[in-house]
């Protein structure tokens, strides 16, 4: 807590305020109060004031909490940041009455933070690069000539927060001071005069700096390890079209919340395409909500998992929230059946929930379960539904035509026994195939100097398929 007036500061932290005895925080809290009402023009701002928690929420037995906010409720005026995580009795008319939520900056808010933290630099020449190259979806696109590379940073940086920003030029700052380090000799002094933050510092320091109401991106990647590759005209479609529900969360103006459902066998790619969407979609905010994330965590913990998640979405104004397996979140077992009813009214009433003013969200959901989904009540929920097949003998030739693990002789038949199988387990087979006979064999086919043998193929098969 801190208090800012005229000419003077004062700062205390709440753990200096909350002491073991209610006698010594009330003493603490009357002498700051007593000190600052003598002073005539007070402004009093109270930062981290969400530290006193509710009451009732303790259970040390000393109420000093309890008492701290009884005691500030005969003080209190003035501007409050986050009143949610507040007692109610702080916020009824009379006290607390101008309330201001302070949401992320845009991107002009982002520049001038920039600019501020870059404003020293700029000064004594540190910021230095002109002609930048940037790299954009995966393409090297023109070359830039700017008098100002600071104006570049804001697009690239959606949804950091102003810490996060100061925290990225703090970043920059370090890896041009890194290169005027020499590691053989740490006595050798360092040259302040050629200290330059590149752009390239700047790029490097935001893959360090992760933005808290980012897009994350590693999770994604980790649902498409093999990438992504074409699987024929019907998985081509769904994709497209779940890419226009995107678009259409973008620029509609009365559809502010959009819910998508992928079903399909296990294993036939729904998530790899939901986790493609989700990066090519540029959103500033995707997460994915996965069971693998909530080993062993009750059932109410799991739901303010996945509430807080969406809370988080609504802080930001494009937002694209991936529910993974979703009768794993719901704890389905076939036998019963049996599911959990909590979880369960959780998601209802959060894919039916509209987003905030201004704030616009796609939810992507994938299941293997659709029928479990509709007894519940959870597959009408979602705007649009759309199957994601196995692959049939022309999908699956042409997964192993991008793979070329296959001499052109024997791909046709290769395929053929592919026939209506799902993605993820034709990348099994082939792995398991491309060991060779007697192993070893795999960096030699997955270089194109060898082929799979396709008697060994069909034993591989064999391992994998039921029957």
């Amino acid at each position: 807590m801190s208090a800012i007036y005229l000419r003077m500061l004062s700062m205390i932290k709440e753990p200096k305020v909350i002491k073991v005895t209610c006698t010594s925080s009330f003493l603490m809290k009357l002498m700051q109060f007593v000190r600052l009402a003598s002073i005539s023009g007070l402004l009093l701002l109270m930062f981290c004031f969400y530290c006193l928690r509710s009451r009732g929420s303790t259970r040390d037995g000393t109420g000093v909490h309890d008492s701290i906010v009884n005691q500030l409720l005969t003080k209190i005026d003035g501007v409050l940041l986050g009143w949610n995580l507040l007692d109610e009795a702080l916020l009824r008319p009379g006290r607390l009455e101008v309330q201001v939520e302070i949401s992320l900056p845009d991107e002009n808010g982002r520049l001038q933070i920039l600019q501020i933290h870059t404003s020293k630099m700029k000064e004594v020449k540190k910021v230095f690069l002109r002609r930048v190259l940037l790299k954009e979806n995966s393409r090297f696109v023109k070359l830039y000539d700017l008098e100002n590379p600071i104006s570049l940073l804001p697009a690239r940086t959606k949804n950091y927060s102003g810490a996060e920003l100061e925290g990225v030029v703090k970043s920059a700052v370090s890896y041009a001071l890194n290169r005027q380090l020499s590691m053989d000799d740490l006595t050798k002094p360092v040259d302040e005069e050629n200290i330059k933050v590149t752009m390239d510092d700047f790029l490097n320091a935001m893959q360090e700096v992760i933005p808290a109401f980012g897009a994350s991106t590693d999770d994604l990647e980790r649902c498409r390890l093999n990438g992504i590759v074409e699987c024929g005209s019907r998985h081509d479609h769904i994709y497209q079209r779940t890419m226009l529900l995107a678009e259409q969360v973008k620029v509609s103006r009365g559809s502010p919340l959009v819910t998508c459902l992928l079903e399909g066998p296990s294993g036939s790619g729904k998530t790899a395409m939901a986790a493609t969407v989700g990066i090519q979609s540029d959103f500033p905010y995707v997460k994915i909500i996965s069971a693998e994330q909530m080993i062993g965590l009750g059932e109410p913990t799991k739901c303010a998992r996945i509430v807080k998640v969406f809370e988080d979405a609504y802080k930001s104004p494009l937002s694209i929230i991936i529910l993974d397996d979703i009768e794993r979140l719901l704890e389905y077992v076939a036998l019963g059946p049996r599911f959990s009813n909590l979880i369960s009214q959780t998601l209802l009433l959060l894919l039916k929930r509209t987003p905030p003013k201004g704030k616009k969200m796609l939810v992507i959901g994938t299941t293997s379960e659709v029928n479990f989904l509709d007894s519940v009540g959870i597959r009408d929920a979602f705007s649009v539904t759309y199957h994601v097949p196995t692959l049939k003998t022309e999908d699956a030739k042409k997964v192993l035509q991008q793979l070329n693990v296959f001499s052109s002789g024997d791909i046709d038949a290769a395929a053929e026994a592919l026939n209506d199988m799902p993605l993820k387990k034709l990348y099994m087979v082939v792995e398991m195939a491309a060991q060779g006979e007697h192993g070893g064999a795999a960096e030699a086919i997955y270089s194109g100097k060898q082929k799979i043998n396709i008697s060994h193929f069909y034993d591989c098969l064999q391992d994998v398929v039921r029957y």
